[in-house]
């Protein structure tokens, strides 16, 4: 037994009495200790106390434990001197609060600035129905919405299943042989594919040919992302112009395309199998179920976007991507793909792609969208689409216009002239109707809306409107023989089950049951920062006036939103110090790489204290990382900083930094760092990760920063959606600000913008509510008390920890920042008790664990947030896994003990008694989760790939992704 540990014989692990309670502590929350108003006419529901957690007793008894006075004293000894500053902090000076009902008003307001057009514009946006059942159920609830991505299977088994219905559905529509589980958008999934083509060929062929009619956002984000790479993007027509093919790497063909029309691709694939290049395909959906799937006709990648299938336009997003290759290219398929666990395809500075780039939310409700509706009404959908467009065009020919493609799906092009004074006669026709116009491509379309349209082309041609008795239905396809779907789809039980709302109701419950979210209890993830999603600023998200909105719809028709996306700039320009403001990136990953490309060079420093997913970011904008050192203490290694950033002075673009670190520490050093990098001609990024830490304290600006991205759904309370959606946009310094990125069709940035980084030009726009929200409410003010709250929580779970757990790294006053890493190590070298053992037995206590094993081997990073009561955190403390220290004096054998069998589900076969392993706390008798599955191997899930899909459990009236560990066919 190692000396540390003889003189305690069970360190954190045997149930410890009760712990004695700070001054002040209660069971229920005092929430009469809330600030009293100003006045008679001053709001009562203010968010400040909805939203953090530990009221104003609770908070004075935690800072007595910790030795202190007041919260300033605290702030001085966890956060440095020389960062915090008068000028840094925010107010209700500069952010002035609003209450929730104010909120809710102004979100009102604002969504009445912008018009309600009906938009037949398209380009792979769509005014999708959402199913009220899918709506309620599953986008408003926070069962599903709060949960984090599934690292720990056995109490995400819901959201996995699912996810594997996601998958089946684009495997069985694209026929093609495996999906991941979402990508960002159409868009990014289509740059994915070009560097998918890229590293196929082992980088000796740099040619990566786009048809011109794939949609002009994707080719933006395309040459973007071809920068990086060095990858020559060449932009013509795929079936005439492809030319000498020695240099091709890959063909991206768009089907149907941008302008409508359906074009046989087979003999191209023929063509570019032949010279060692893949096709890569861009499709819809729903078009799919009457078209010929590129999987029968030799696509070798299939991706789009889903959110055709149930998901609000939102002015752009969230949306969920999809992604489909061969089987031979599996292994180098990006982003998440679900089988029996999670499977990772993130390799630090190795990596051509980034793990954070899903939409699980989007995701599932496509999926759900699927399951509800079922192969015949989505086909039925379908035809009523493609029925409506050939209706359109009968009459508009009978008008005298001209059909430029005889072949489509959804989408038309006509040829005004000779008719009409103009095309824009026709637009200006339209939007005297409430009207944009592109095309017809939308299954909320009714036959009102259809004549409406046809009389906008009657009103340009000065011809006699239609009513609905003058349309004709078509007597056939508008999709060439060769070209039609013969073969079935969505065969599995699963979507030709749960057709009645009651069985799509109970079905959604049973996978919600399956899955612990904040619902249920603290999910204290280190650097994710799980806190309070407010049902205040979840609410605008789905008022019609923000989710029924084209991304692409004239900027006269959305002053609501860009009002709105105004304002919330403005606010991470105050908040970050900055000067500029990009909310294109649509996830933390995206603004990661989004950031690094505004700065031009070749070297990109990175710290191993680093957020995880910076140098797979950094590789992606073209950047060589080179990493830094750290001392024991966990701060910079500066010597070594200054060592290698000289070394490569003439060609280092950028140190990136995180800040606090991942250790869980704000470093002294940090403006020093900065100063290095700025003395040898670089740039420094800092990674927005842990911001939650800075607000109202200090700045990225004030640290030495030039550019820097933020995690909407950490620090600004957007929900991570079990894996999505995210949002990252950057604030840079005024000298950058001329660089942030550009969009082809809506203008965005500055006089030097890079290409688009994203489809939509506002990136997941509709999210954007949830953020700006989140702002207006807490105010300054409340901004910064946030931050000291989730300091204190923090510091005080340290501070309870202490003498149980090593704490590897603290500042020179013994403080943490927001986070905490405790190390392990001993019990391993004690009783071979790992980290996920812990981790896995806190599932048996209803908890979602920490962040395991990153950025150690051997730690747990543990961040309790401002949002959770001391009630809370000290149930979490309370929570420490029994059994250690029998296992270390050998009263329970190491291989078969409670920790090593965790979690323990409803069934039962242990050598223990089920008491003890299900119920080693007595309140978990009332508030019990319980895991549906035993321990999964994780280690094994990341490098065996196992696809199950789904199979009907019939005596239950469910199905279970469990089933089957097969491949799918």
């Amino acid at each position: 037994m190692p000396p540390s540990l003889a003189p305690r014989p069970r360190p954190p692990l045997r149930r410890r009495s009760t712990p004695h309670p700070p001054p002040g502590y209660s069971q229920t929350r005092a929430l009469a200790t809330a600030k009293a108003p100003s006045s008679l006419f001053s709001p009562l529901d203010t968010f400040p106390d909805r939203h953090i957690g530990p009221d104003d007793k609770e908070m004075a008894g935690m800072l007595s434990k910790l030795g202190y006075d007041s919260m300033d004293a605290f702030v001085a000894d966890a956060v440095p001197d020389k960062i915090r500053s008068s000028t840094t902090a925010v107010s209700d000076e500069s952010i002035p609060a609003l209450s929730e009902s104010e909120l809710f008003r102004r979100a009102k307001e604002l969504g009445r600035a912008n018009k309600p057009f009906k938009s037949y514009i398209g380009m792979g946006y769509h005014n999708a129905v959402v199913p009220p059942v899918v709506l309620r159920n599953v986008m408003e609830s926070p069962a599903w919405y709060t949960p984090y991505t599934p690292y720990q299977p056995e109490i995400a088994q819901g959201r996995l299943e699912s996810l594997v219905n996601f998958q089946t559905m684009v495997m069985s529509l694209t026929s093609m042989d495996i999906a991941n589980a979402s990508l960002l958008d159409e868009a990014t999934a289509a740059a994915e594919g070009m560097v998918m083509a890229f590293t196929g060929s082992h980088g000796k062929k740099r040619t990566f040919f786009a048809d011109r009619g794939v949609s002009p956002q994707t080719i933006a984000v395309l040459r973007t992302r071809a920068k990086g790479f060095g990858i020559n993007l060449v932009v013509g027509d795929a079936l005439q112009d492809l030319g000498d093919k020695k240099d091709l790497c890959g063909v991206l063909v768009q089907y149907p395309d941008v302008n409508g029309e359906v074009k046989d691709f087979s003999g191209l694939a023929e063509s570019v199998h032949a010279s060692g290049a893949l096709l890569v395909c861009a499709t819809d959906l729903l078009a799919l179920t009457m078209l010929k799937p590129p999987g029968e006709w030799g696509a070798d990648i299939v991706l789009g976007n889903s959110a055709r299938f149930g998901v609000p336009a939102g002015y752009g997003g969230p949306h969920a991507a999809f992604f489909a290759c061969t089987d031979k290219l599996k292994r180098k398929m990006p982003g998440r793909l679900i089988g029996l666990t999670r499977e990772q395809h993130i390799r630090r500075e190795k990596a051509t792609s980034n793990i954070c780039t899903s939409q699980a939310l989007l995701a599932n409700m496509a999926a759900m969208y699927a399951v509800y509706h079922g192969p015949v009404n989505l086909q039925r959908i379908a035809q009523k689409v493609h029925g409506l467009t050939q209706v359109v065009r009968t009459a508009v020919e009978g008008f005298g216009y001209k059909s430029v493609n005889a072949q489509f799906f959804d989408t038309l092009t006509i040829d005004v002239s000779g008719v009409a004074s103009s095309a824009d006669a026709v637009h200006e026709a339209a939007v005297k109707s409430g009207i944009n116009l592109r095309k017809i491509d939308d299954s909320t379309v009714a036959v009102e809306d259809v004549v409406a349209l046809t009389n906008v082309f009657a009103s340009a041609a000065s011809k006699p409107t239609l009513s609905i008795a003058d349309l004709a239905a078509p007597e056939s396809l508008a999709i060439p023989e060769a070209l039609r779907r013969t073969s079935k789809f969505l065969p599995h039980p699963v979507f030709n089950t749960h057709h009645s709302e009651t069985e799509m109701m109970r079905y959604i419950y049973h996978l919600q049951s399956k899955d612990l979210g904040l619902v249920h209890a603290m999910i204290p993830l280190g650097s994710c920062t799980m806190k309070l999603n407010s049902t205040s600023s979840m609410m605008p998200v789905t008022f019609p006036e923000f989710s029924a909105v084209h991304p692409f719809a004239p900027k006269d028709q959305v002053k609501g939103y860009l009002e709105m996306i105004k304002e919330l700039e403005d606010d991470l320009c105050k908040i970050t110090g900055f000067a500029g403001c990009s909310l294109q990136p649509n996830s933390g990953a995206a603004g990661e790489y989004a950031g690094l490309s505004v700065i031009k060079a070749d070297i990109c420093l990175i710290p191993v204290s680093a957020h995880g997913t910076n140098p797979a970011s950094a590789v992606m904008a073209g950047l060589k990382v080179v990493a830094i050192k750290t001392h024991n203490d966990g701060n910079l290694d500066l010597e070594d900083l200054r060592e290698k950033a000289e070394k490569h002075k003439d060609n280092l673009a950028a140190f990136m930094i995180t800040y606090p670190s991942t250790f869980g520490v704000f470093e002294h050093g940090v403006q020093d760092a900065c100063k290095i990098i700025h003395d040898n001609g670089g740039q420094v990024y800092l990674d927005g990760a842990n911001l939650n830490a800075q607000v109202g304290l200090t700045n990225p600006a004030i640290c030495g920063g030039d550019v820097c991205h933020m995690n909407l759904h950490k620090t600004f309370a957007i929900p991570h959606g079990g894996g999505g959606p995210g949002v990252g946009p950057i604030c840079v310094a005024e000298h950058l600000a001329s660089f942030l990125p550009s969009h082809p069709l809506i203008a965005t940035g500055g006089q030097k913008a890079i290409d688009a980084v994203a489809a939509a030009p506002f990136g997941s726009a509709s999210i954007l509510l949830i953020s700006w929200a989140y702002i207006k409410m807490l105010g300054g003010t409340g901004l910064a008390d946030s931050s000291k709250a989730a300091l204190l929580n923090a510091n005080y779970m340290a501070h309870r920890l202490k003498g149980h757990y090593t704490l590897r790294y603290k500042n020179g006053k013994g403080r943490v920042a927001h986070e905490l890493l405790i190390d392990l190590a001993e019990f391993d070298k004690a009783a071979g008790l790992k980290v996920m053992d812990f981790a896995k037995r806190l599932q048996d206590y209803g908890f979602h664990p920490p962040t395991c094993s990153w950025p150690i081997s051997t730690c747990m990073l543990i961040e309790p947030t401002e949002s959770e009561t001391l009630e809370e955190v000290l149930r979490c403390y309370d929570s420490d896994p029994q059994g250690g220290g029998d296992i270390i004096t050998g009263k329970q054998p190491k291989d078969n003990n409670l920790l090593k069998n965790a979690p323990h589900p409803l069934s039962w076969n242990r050598p223990y008694s089920r008491e003890t392993a299900a119920y080693p706390m007595p309140w978990l008798r009332e508030r019990k989760f319980w895991p549906t599955v035993s321990r999964i191997d994780d280690a094994y899930g990341d490098t065996n790939l196992i696809v199950s899909k789904p199979v009907l459990c019939i005596e239950r009236g469910t199905h279970s992704s469990r089933s089957s560990v097969t491949a799918p066919p």
